[in-house]
């Protein structure tokens, strides 16, 4: 097994602080990123590049991934996660995930690898909290927590986001305005799923003060862009609901509203 080393562990190991809003300040995006060297890298492999094998490309991507490229690492992680052009193997794809994680902890939040380090500790984190007997690993779902956690607040990654906002309103307790807040900071950045779950809070007041045309404005904007997708049928089912409890006159607003926000994430 490729165990998480120090790194990871030290952060692994801190607190699941409760945060306030300031905690939760959006990143800027970048136009270019890792991971969309990472698509570049996938295509290659998908035969894009004329007259280059296969077992070349995967040659020069296991070297570079051998000399801690994180881009190599993060695309060897999905293939052996997901089967593409190898079998599937989730003790490699941790290892190479968790490999990012331990070596790029504490690289700049807004450098050009931030998002595939962010991706991976949520990644991490996903196999903590289910467990990979396979590798020796129980189950911890505090240490998932706390990986998934560092993705949100030091990276300001929006799925991360998206996943503590989701724990702190299973958790009760008072923290449901904290769960809006990581949902805001996300669905600010264009993830469709908190911007539905987000909308479907601030409609139905779940724990937090009521506030419909705002929430169906985000229902509104999260079901236009989930067409299509693996999230739509969910998000449309919300929205529905929302709508058929809606006034004319919220369904009006919320509608225009989503016309003027929705440009916004037109590029992601």
């Amino acid at each position: 097994m490729q165990r998480v080393n120090r790194t990871l562990i030290s952060v692994a190991a801190g607190s699941f602080v409760i945060m306030g809003l300031a905690a939760v300040s959006p990143a800027s995006a970048q136009a270019n990123t890792a991971l969309d060297a990472a698509e570049a890298m996938a295509g290659m492999l998908d035969g894009a590049q004329a007259g280059v094998s296969g077992a070349d490309l995967m040659s020069a991507l296991e070297g570079a991934a051998a000399a801690g490229e994180p881009m190599a690492l993060w695309h060897l992680g999905n293939m052996y996660e997901n089967g593409n052009g190898v079998a599937k193997d989730p003790v490699k794809a941790f290892g190479y995930f968790s490999q990012i994680a331990n070596e790029y902890a504490n690289a700049a939040p807004e450098g050009i690898e931030a998002d595939i380090v962010a991706q991976s500790f949520v990644k991490v984190g996903e196999y903590y909290r289910e467990g990979l007997p396979a590798a020796d690993l129980s189950a911890d779902p505090g240490k998932a927590d706390r990986l998934i956690l560092h993705a949100a607040d030091y990276f300001g990654e929006a799925e991360a986001q998206y996943r503590v906002g989701e724990r702190y309103l299973e958790s009760g307790g008072g923290n449901h305005l904290r769960g809006a807040r990581y949902l805001y900071s996300a669905a600010q950045k264009g993830y469709v799923p908190a911007q539905a779950k987000l909308g479907d809070i601030l409609f139905n007041g779940n724990g937090i003060e009521a506030q419909p045309v705002e929430g169906l404005m985000w229902l509104t904007v999260a079901g236009r862009r989930s067409a299509g997708t693996g999230d739509e049928n969910w998000i449309r089912d919300m929205l529905t609901s929302a709508m058929s409890i809606a006034s004319p006159e919220q369904r009006q607003e919320a509608a225009r509203l989503a016309d003027a926000l929705s440009p916004r994430f037109s590029g992601l």
